[in-house]
């Protein structure tokens, strides 16, 4: 998979939180709607977004759900309560200010600039990007290339104008805003994000990636990405995630709806790299989210990699339904934290068809006074003949405060079925870092090395450069956490 940027400081300069010296600027103007959830915040949403009345009826309908649910209660996450009426659900900067933000991805490496014609000798874009800035999609690059191959790529506010049948037909349909209070939340307030529509055989060669950031203070961001590929249809699609540093806490309640078809498959990558609040843990994003997949056809695929690193708070299970005969699940994540970070995550995997496969593989890494929970389900129903699941969830501890669970829940309701579940749980020890300083390495340098190698069967499902360079981004994570 081909990634922004060509040179060794990538991940440096794409990935670091701190981009105000890389052109972005934190006091970038924008226009915002009051703060307050109401029926009138929502209504003046639908209306900034030009939306047809059934979005409205939408966001109405999930709205009335969300005040009468509460927001879960059964993780291991500690925080004060949000303040939901203390916010502002959509900001979007001022036109005059869009080629300066474009400009600024430009330095970072993202092109966001007109696609170049095509001509003999010419080097191909290497990577379709929508870019979203607080509530609104900025700038979306455009390949001729991608509708040639069957690939409709927009954000989801143009979706809504362009393919309203496909939207309606699916927005909702693999997370209802029934299924838990911030996807509720966000089924009534998102603002945009990004859609993809794969037509049966579609598929191109170039990843697409839509790259969010949240830079006004006091301010929500509820993005949500629909992706529907149909039969034989294949896609690749990269989310990175990055915020200015501020001394409150903003929420990111985000949705992702993925679907396959029969012989379908959606490779999923993200790194997730949200400020995460000072050392002593003042400011950081909330990050609360909701990515499901539904394997609705026959031998289709759906396969999640992630690499968490940021956000004060992360509530996050990506989960696959695997409906289909023979559809596979898999789930590849890295969850470190560090300082006061926070961090509930895991994977659940619905086996409802004949001969379904699922993997999970989760690697926990906890530093400072952290927290870090692995939370998993695996769920085998009685029509699932055949199923299979291998789970391995690993927790490395680094210090002597940093803390590390493990909740894994494994329902086999057919007896034909095969789970297998492997678990373990580590330190970085004196000995291992004496070992290293013996031979002139830093205890720095030898904690991101232990770390690389203890992480490398997550590392090695983002192929291309992002392979070689995340062992940097953990290197830099860790910088500072012995001791």
């Amino acid at each position: 998979m081909a990634t922004v940027g060509t040179d060794a400081t990538t991940i440096d300069r794409f990935l670091n939180c701190d981009y105000g010296k890389w052109g972005f600027s934190s006091k970038v103007e924008s226009v915002s709607i009051p703060k307050g959830l109401s029926e009138e915040t929502i209504r003046l949403i639908s209306s900034k977004r030009q939306e047809p009345p059934w979005m409205l009826d939408f966001r109405m309908d999930a709205f009335h759900k969300w005040q009468k649910m509460a927001p879960p209660s059964w993780s291991e996450l500690r925080h004060p309560p949000v303040d939901f009426q203390d916010m502002s659900y959509y900001s979007e900067p001022k036109p005059s200010e869009h080629a300066a933000i474009v400009d600024a991805y430009q330095r970072l490496g993202v092109d966001l600039g007109p696609p170049p014609e095509s001509t003999p000798g010419s080097k191909p874009r290497s990577m379709a990007v929508d870019a979203v800035f607080d509530s609104t999609s900025v700038a979306l690059t455009h390949h001729r290339e991608l509708e040639d191959g069957g690939v409709f790529f927009r954000s989801l506010s143009q979706a809504v104008r362009e393919f309203p049948e496909v939207v309606r037909d699916n927005l909702g349909r693999v997370v209802p805003a029934s299924d838990n209070f911030y996807a509720a939340l966000n089924s009534a307030v998102f603002s945009d994000g990004s859609f993809c529509y794969v037509k049966a055989g579609g598929g191109v060669s170039i990843p697409l990636s839509t790259q969010f950031r949240i830079n006004a203070p006091e301010t929500g961001q509820f993005e949500r990405t629909l992706i529907v590929v149909e039969e034989g249809g294949h896609l690749t699609y990269l989310e990175g995630c990055t915020a200015t540093a501020h001394d409150t806490n903003q929420l990111h309640a985000a949705v992702v709806e993925l679907y396959c078809a029969r012989n379908a498959k959606i490779d999923y990558y993200t790194v997730q790299n949200w400020y995460s609040g000072d050392q002593q843990g003042r400011g950081g994003i909330y990050n609360f989210v909701t990515k499901r997949g539904l394997c609705d056809g026959e031998k289709s695929e759906i396969s999640w990699s992630q690499v968490e690193t940021g956000s004060a708070i992360t509530w996050k299970y990506p989960s696959v339904v695997l409906r289909g005969d023979g559809s596979v699940g898999k789930f590849h994540s890295v969850a470190l934290t560090q300082n006061q970070q926070q961090a509930d995550t895991g994977s659940k995997m619905i086996h409802l068809g004949k001969n379904t496969k699922s993997f999970i593989v989760s690697k926990g890494v906890s530093a400072g006074n952290s927290t870090n929970c692995y939370r998993g389900l695996v769920q085998i129903q009685p029509s699932a003949a055949g199923a299979r699941n291998f789970s391995q969830c690993d927790s490395l501890l680094i210090g002597n405060k940093s803390t590390a669970s493990t909740f894994p829940v494994i329902q086999g309701r057919n007896p034909s079925s095969r789970i297998e579940h492997e678990a373990s749980t580590s330190k970085v020890s004196d000995e291992q870092l004496f070992y290293f300083r013996q031979r002139g390495i830093s205890e720095d340098v030898a904690a991101a090395m232990i770390v690389s190698g203890f992480c490398r069967d997550v590392v090695d499902q983002f192929v291309g450069e992002f392979e070689r360079e995340l062992p940097e981004l953990l290197k830099m994570k860790l910088k500072g956490c012995v001791g």
